[in-house]
């Protein structure tokens, strides 16, 4: 039986988060407001600056929640790094939805003028989380490489971040799909 049964439901500020989430990787940071997300919950956009004093405060929860989620991710993961790197691949395709959503990270890049530098740190945290995971896991599949391990991690974190752009455009995950069989190819020529 599952244990999701007993768990207590989620509290409001973990239901703004949520909500907040789902919202910028759909409509990005600038396209959604505080109104929008009490709406959601079912408060009063008042009530909002109880849990949060700015928007920002909470798009940098959500980045921040999402950084130790990945964290907490590729920590238990114990497989060879051909596995890890194909399951960093279906992550972004099927847990940042390819087709319909976004990185919430890559959401922000948009207004990046816009955001104060709480919550550039906090995206730029959540990039060198990934590129710095993605270095180690290159270091251990030994392929003969040209570049570094580190600038080939950050080729790497764009490629699947402008394939999750790219089919957001069409709504359509076989683009997203076509671009990352292109990058496995280009990594194993490198």
């Amino acid at each position: 039986m599952s244990s999701s049964i007993y768990s207590a439901p989620p509290s409001t500020r973990e239901q703004i988060v949520r909500i907040a989430h789902r919202l910028i990787q759909t409509r990005s940071y600038l396209g959604f407001s505080f109104q929008d997300v009490a709406d959601e919950v079912g408060i009063r956009k008042a009530s909002l600056y109880h849990h949060f004093p700015s928007k920002e405060a909470l798009g940098e929860e959500v980045i921040r929640d999402a950084t130790m989620k990945f964290k907490e991710w590729t920590g238990g993961m114990q497989m060879p790094a051909e596995k890890k790197l194909k399951h960093y691949f279906l992550m972004y395709r099927n847990a940042l939805d390819a087709g319909h959503a976004i990185c919430p990270a890559g959401a922000l890049a948009p207004g990046w003028d816009c955001i104060n530098d709480d919550l550039r740190d906090a995206v730029r945290e959540l990039r060198s989380t990934q590129t710095n995971w993605l270095a180690q896991v290159l270091g251990e599949l030994q392929i003969p490489q040209k570049q570094s391990t580190a600038k080939l991690a950050a080729y790497i974190f764009a490629v699947c971040q402008g394939a999750l752009v790219s089919a957001r455009m069409t709504e359509d995950v076989a683009d997203f799909d076509a671009v990352i069989t292109q990058l496995k190819e280009s990594l194993h020529q490198t």
